[in-house]
């Protein structure tokens, strides 16, 4: 997938963190897209998306972490 792809985010398996309650608190999900990460809120799933690429979320996971 390169930079210019469009992103059907509806054809993806979208994924909630361990960490969140089922109590529709304030949650993201994400969803891996091949080189990218969608990152969207999971009380409106209709709005748009940030996309970030496979390197960046895995340096944001890092930092995250703390490591």
């Amino acid at each position: 997938m390169n930079a210019h792809q469009r992103i059907d985010a509806a054809d993806l398996a979208w994924f909630k963190s361990t960490y969140s309650s089922g109590e529709g608190g304030a949650c993201v999900e994400v969803a891996s897209a091949g080189q990218a990460v969608l990152v969207r809120d999971s009380k409106d799933v209709t709005r748009s998306h940030l996309t970030v690429g496979a390197t960046g979320w895995a340096d944001f996971l890092r930092y995250a972490a703390g490591r």
